[in-house]
C-alpha cells in the first residue's frame, strides 16, 4: 500500500520535481517516464501499478499512430529528393522582382512544404541552407532572413499532413481528418500574416528587403519553365491532402500513398538511390523513436496524476477561481506558451492535453463580441487547432525554441544566438494575432471540418 498524500503537495511535488530534472538537463522521455514509475511505487496502490501497460499499450497498438513514421519517412525522402532546393529557387524566381521578395518566397515556400512533409526540422535546416545565404548576399536585414525562415519552418506543424495532429487526436480521442482539415485554413492564415508583414516592412524600410537587381530577375518564359518543374510535387500535395479532405482515404492511407509519393518524385530527380532510401529510413527510425519514448514517459506520469484526482483538482482550481471560459482558455495559453519556452511539444502535449480538454468540453464559449461561438460537441476540434497554433509559438519562444536552434546550427557565423533571438520576437506577434484571430472568429477552423464532414 502507497503512502497517501494531498493531491495539492502531489501536484506541487510531481511538477517541482519535473521542472527540476528538466533543468538539470535530462532527457524529457526518461524523466517523465521515471518519475511516473517512482511516484506509483511511492504513492501508489498494487491496482494503480496496472497503470503502466494500461497506459502504453493502447498506443503500441494505436492505428493512428503509424501514420507518423510514414509522414517522417516521406519528409524525409524530399528533403534528399533536393525539392526544398528547387523549389525555393522557383518562388523566388517568380517572387524576385518585389520588395523582401526572396523572404516572401522562403514564407511560400516553407508553406508547400509544410504541406507535404508534417514536421519542420527539415525545413528549418534546409532553408537555412539555401534562403539565409541568398537573402544576405542581397543585403537582406538578417532579422528579416532569419525572421522569415523561422516562422516559414514552424508552419509545418500546424498545415496538414500535421504529426502534431496525428498525436492530439489520439490523446483528446478525436477525428484526425477533422482536425487535419480545421488546421488547414489557420495555417494559410498564418502564412499570409507572414508574408503581408515583410511585404510591408520592405517597403516602409527599403533596405530591410531589396527587391531583386534587373539583371538577376526572369521574364515570363523563365517563370513558366520553373514553375514547370514543380508539377510533380504540388500534384503530390494535392494527391495526399484531396484524399484525406475528400473521406476517399484515412490519413494513415494517405500517409502511404504520400511515401510512395516520395519515391517517385525522387526517382523522377534521378534521387533515388539506396543510399537515400537508408538514410531516410534511419531518420525516421530516430525521430520516431523519440516521439514514441516520449508518449510512454509522458503518458505514464500523467495517467498516475490524472487517477489520483490531478484532473479534478485542475478543474476546480480553474473554474473555482470564477473565470469565465474565456479567461479560463486565455489562462490555459498562457501555461502552455510558458511550457512552450522549455519542454519539447511532444512533451507538453501528453502532459497537458490529457488535463485541458476536459475541462474545455464542460465549458460554454457562446462567442465574444457578439459573434458566433464554438458548440459543445466541436469544442475539442477547435481547442485542438488552437492549442497547435499556440504550439507554434514554442518553436520560435526564447530559450530553448527548437526552431532557433536548428537555424543556429546552419547560419554564418555572423548570425549571432542573439540575433536569431530578436528575429524570432515580430513573428511570435503575428502568431499571437493569428491565435486571436482564431479565437474569436472559430468558423475560420470549423468551416471546412462542417463543410466535409457533416
Amino acid at each position: 500500500m502507497g503512502a497517501e498524500i494531498d493531491i495539492g503537495w502531489l501536484t506541487v511535488l510531481m511538477f517541482g520535481s519535473l521542472v527540476v530534472l528538466l533543468m538539470a538537463g535530462l532527457p524529457l522521455a526518461f524523466v517523465t517516464g521515471g518519475l511516473g514509475v517512482i511516484f506509483l511505487f511511492v504513492f501508489g496502490t498494487p491496482q494503480i501499478l496496472n497503470i503502466l501497460p494500461s497506459r502504453i499499450f493502447p498506443f503500441m497498438t494505436d492505428y493512428q499512430l503509424s501514420a507518423i513514421p510514414l509522414f517522417i519517412f516521406m519528409a524525409a525522402m524530399l528533403e534528399r529528393a533536393g525539392l526544398i532546393e528547387e523549389l525555393f529557387d522557383t518562388i523566388y524566381k517568380v517572387l524576385g522582382s518585389l520588395r523582401g521578395g526572396l523572404a516572401a518566397a522562403t514564407i511560400v515556400a516553407s508553406t508547400i512544404l509544410a504541406a507535404m512533409v508534417g514536421v519542420i526540422g527539415a525545413t528549418e535546416v534546409t532553408m537555412g541552407l539555401i534562403a539565409l545565404p541568398a537573402m544576405l548576399k542581397r543585403r537582406y536585414s538578417p532579422s528579416l532572413a532569419c525572421g522569415s525562415i523561422l516562422a516559414g519552418g514552424s508552419l509545418g506543424i500546424l498545415i496538414p499532413p500535421s504529426i502534431m495532429a496525428i498525436l492530439y487526436s489520439v490523446v483528446a480521442g478525436q477525428s484526425v481528418g477533422q482536425l487535419l482539415v480545421g488546421s488547414a485554413l489557420p495555417g494559410l492564415v498564418l502564412s499570409g500574416l507572414y508574408i503581408l508583414y515583410v511585404v510591408l516592412r520592405s517597403y516602409v524600410r527599403p533596405a530591410d528587403g531589396p527587391a531583386l537587381p534587373v539583371e538577376e530577375r526572369v521574364d515570363l518564359r523563365g517563370k513558366i519553365r520553373a514553375l514547370s518543374a514543380m508539377i510533380a510535387p504540388i500534384t503530390l500535395v494535392v494527391l495526399v491532402l484531396g484524399v484525406i479532405f475528400t473521406g476517399v482515404a484515412t490519413p494513415v492511407e494517405a500517409a502511404g500513398i504520400g511515401t510512395f509519393g516520395a519515391l517517385v518524385v525522387s526517382a523522377l530527380h534521378r534521387r533515388l538511390t539506396w543510399l537515400a532510401i537508408r538514410e531516410a529510413a534511419l531518420a525516421t527510425l530516430r525521430a520516431s523513436a523519440m516521439v514514441l519514448w516520449i508518449i510512454f514517459g509522458a503518458s505514464i506520469f500523467v495517467g498516475f496524476y490524472i487517477v489520483n484526482g490531478g484532473q479534478k483538482f485542475v478543474s476546480e482550481a480553474l473554474i473555482g477561481a470564477g473565470l469565465g471560459p474565456y479567461s479560463i482558455l486565455f489562462l490555459m495559453m498562457l501555461i502552455l506558451f510558458v511550457l512552450g519556452m522549455f519542454l519539447d511539444w511532444v512533451g507538453i502535449l501528453f502532459l497537458a492535453v490529457p488535463i485541458f480538454v476536459p475541462i474545455i468540453k464542460s465549458l460554454h464559449f457562446d462567442g465574444v463580441f457578439g459573434l458566433p461561438g464554438v458548440p459543445a460537441a466541436e469544442a475539442a476540434v477547435w481547442f485542438g487547432v488552437v492549442y497547435m497554433i499556440n504550439m507554434q509559438m514554442s518553436f520560435l519562444s526564447p530559450p530553448f525554441g527548437y526552431a532557433l536552434f536548428y537555424l543556429k546550427s546552419v547560419a554564418p557565423p555572423e548570425i549571432t544566438m542573439a540575433t536569431i533571438f530578436r528575429s524570432s520576437v515580430p513573428f511570435m506577434g503575428l502568431q499571437a494575432l493569428g491565435l486571436a484571430i482564431c479565437i474569436i472568429f472559430p468558423q475560420i477552423i470549423l468551416w471546412l471540418p462542417r463543410l466535409l464532414y457533416e
